[in-house]
């Protein structure tokens, strides 16, 4: 009876875990973003249905010389979303959004934010130029540009500073034109911005009559104070007179 009962439990318990789950295609190890995706990298998962995966993927067929557009993990899903659009070949042109376009940006170790901008952030884009009327002048003239890579990394998972000579940046063909244009006329700086900073900013720029502009400070009028006559401290003197003194062996005390 004993042995009958687990055989009835063990059936029952394979059939719920049967229909409690799903096969999903997972990394069988790390993979970097920009790979194509080939055999041997593929694993088929049970994954609990009652688990949230948007546009799962079942048969590893499908995936085959796909490229992935972000950092998969190993044993992670590997989702429709995580894939470049069919055609890519791999490399930093997967990160790319449609109609976008990747520009490389010259700098050093202070113009490159001293090392903090790393892929994945946002920067601001200042030149430093001589106008129409022979003015120098600073100007932001990109806002919010994401950064794709550092030198040859796009890495994001780094968190350190790194010093390089070069930036690639995410732009559209119209502020391509902008850099390409900017960095022919004067020196580019980038300006290091906050993730979650999604406002534009409007400025005139900066020259050297704003630098060097005289500051006007208010004029402050003193207030007279009424003369404060210092209080008297009361003090309380105690005197002890013909106190006896005790001695117990070597300690002295007064009684």
């Amino acid at each position: 009876m004993g042995i009958g009962a687990v055989a009835v439990a063990l059936h029952w318990i394979a059939q719920r875990t049967d229909v409690a789950s799903t096969q999903v295609v997972v990394a069988s190890h790390d993979l970097p973003f920009g790979t194509q995706l080939r055999e041997g990298m593929l694993e088929v998962m049970d994954w609990p249905a009652s688990g949230t995966l948007k546009d799962p993927v079942a048969d590893p067929k499908q995936l085959l010389q796909r490229v992935i557009n972000t950092a998969i993990m190993r044993g992670e899903p590997i989702l429709a979303s995580k894939l470049a659009p069919l055609g890519e070949k791999g490399g930093l042109s997967a990160l790319l959004h449609e109609g976008s376009r990747a520009v490389t940006v010259k700098v050093n170790e202070i113009v490159g934010v001293a090392g903090f901008a790393l892929p994945g952030n946002y920067v601001d884009v200042m030149v430093n130029a001589t106008d129409k009327t022979g003015k120098v002048m600073s100007k932001i003239v990109l806002e919010r540009i994401l950064v794709l890579a550092l030198a040859q990394d796009a890495s994001t998972s780094e968190t350190k500073p790194r010093l390089v000579n070069a930036v690639t940046l995410e732009v559209t063909p119209l502020q391509a034109e902008h850099i390409d244009l900017a960095r022919s006329v004067g020196s580019l700086s980038l300006v290091l911005r906050s993730q979650v900073d999604t406002s534009r900013v409007t400025t005139s720029g900066a020259s050297m009559d704003d630098l060097f502009k005289p500051t006007a400070l208010p004029l402050v009028t003193p207030v007279a104070t009424p003369a404060i006559t210092p209080a008297v401290p009361h003090v309380s003197v105690t005197r002890t007179v013909n106190q006896p003194e005790i001695i117990r062996g070597s300690v002295k005390t007064l009684e």
